[in-house]
């Protein structure tokens, strides 16, 4: 045994060296078979303009409510915050996100809590098959080096409102194939975007790529000058796209449920309205691969993200990496991605990486699921439905950065 958990470190060693080698970058922009669904989008990707969603910042208000620019103000002013369970409830399509200027201050990111889902033991035996690995021994997370904008550009944290307050998951610039060097999609978790069965969207939601650059303590976040804790400045989200499978099943208490299409992609706009995309104003971005290797076929997979529940606080970027195994929370899904890592609630949403045949970083999964204590991390495998999501949302702002 103590050989076999030798080798398992060598490769998890050399996988993590390979991972970081192809994720690091040097700046040069401002700033420091597939599952059974088609490769086509779902319920939550028709793609259809509903009028809520502009070329610039998005200033519409949810579909029951006055559009006049006395309510607009209302809604600034802390209308937002009425979370009536009537207006709250949102079809896919119904995704509306107002511009506030200045919600997201560096005192209130702070705030904001882990919107991560858990899972219990319980969870996982009602649905695991013979076909799944045992649990991962668990992985001591690593900080990620500073400055971030040098070794993981594209990981950020992605900053929400709920009915509980503020919260926050992390999250990843992805290449945009129709917007080819201009891409302003961020990839993240399904439940980091909406609640699931019987709710809706989330309000205000913002990400911000290498958040707390410099990796300053916590107790310094809050008086930081914004511009050290959002070094390539804030982008708010114009609209959001998951799947009709999370919209329809994913549920915040039993933790499993909704997981293995727990997938979102993010549309987003320089708050400041500068003309630069999100992948130019970065310098980076990475790949999402619809057809990585299964589950139990990768010899290393790296997750990144920024943990906010203890002994974590959210102020700094981790990383994990392990060989994934297979992990089953739906017979009818594919099995997810599962490694041994120790970080917690706020990783949700943070890409899982591996390095591609061109020897660069790319996306294959998200952290979506994981159980307390912290022992492990699970993502979902992206096959046909949420290829249908990306696809969704990058046709419909196909040429409109």
């Amino acid at each position: 045994m103590p050989a076999t958990h030798g080798t398992r470190r060598r490769r998890s060693a050399l996988a993590a060296a390979a991972v970081l080698a192809a994720l690091t970058v040097t700046a040069t922009a401002c700033g420091p078979t597939d599952d059974n669904a088609a490769a086509k989008p779902d319920a939550s990707a028709d793609g259809k303009p509903d009028g809520s969603a502009r070329d610039g910042l998005d200033l519409s208000l949810p579909k029951d409510l006055p559009t006049s620019l006395e309510d607009l103000d209302k809604w600034r002013d802390g209308g937002w915050r009425n979370w009536d369970e009537k207006d709250w409830l949102r079809d896919a399509a119904d995704f509306v996100n107002p511009y506030i200027k200045d919600l997201w201050k560096p005192e209130r990111m702070h705030e904001a809590e882990s919107g991560d889902k858990e899972v219990t033991e319980e969870d996982i035996a009602a649905a695991s098959t013979s076909a799944d690995d045992p649990a991962p021994r668990a992985v001591r997370a690593q900080r990620v080096a500073t400055p971030y904008h040098r070794n993981a550009a594209p990981v950020g944290k992605v900053f929400f409102d709920t009915p509980k307050g503020p919260a926050v998951c992390s999250g990843t610039v992805v290449k945009d194939p129709r917007n080819p060097g201009k891409s302003n999609l961020v990839a993240t978790a399904g439940h980091c975007v909406h609640g699931g069965k019987g709710k809706g969207w989330f309000r205000n939601i913002m990400f911000v790529p290498s958040y707390n650059d410099r990796g300053r303590p916590a107790n310094q976040i809050p008086t930081a000058p914004k511009q050290q804790i959002s070094p390539y400045k804030q982008w708010w989200a114009t609209w959001a796209q998951t799947t009709g499978y999370w919209i329809e099943r994913g549920d915040a208490v039993n933790g499993a449920a909704g997981a293995a299409q727990d997938f979102a992609v993010l549309q987003v706009k320089a708050e400041d309205g500068s003309g630069k995309s999100l992948e130019e104003t970065v310098g980076a971005s990475l790949r999402i691969n619809f057809r990585a290797p299964r589950p139990g076929q990768l010899s290393g997979l790296s997750s990144y993200g920024y943990p906010a529940a203890p002994p974590y606080d959210g102020a700094l970027m981790h990383t994990c990496t392990d060989r994934p195994g297979r992990l089953t929370v739906d017979p009818t899904q594919p099995q997810m991605y599962r490694i041994g890592c120790t970080m917690t609630g706020g990783t949700s949403g943070g890409g899982m990486f591996v390095t591609g045949a061109d020897g660069k970083a790319e996306l294959v999964s998200v952290n979506s699921i994981g159980p307390r204590p912290a022992t492990w991390l699970a993502g979902p495998y992206l096959g046909g439905s949420a290829k249908g999501v990306f696809d969704a949302i990058s046709k419909r702002f196909a040429g409109k950065n």
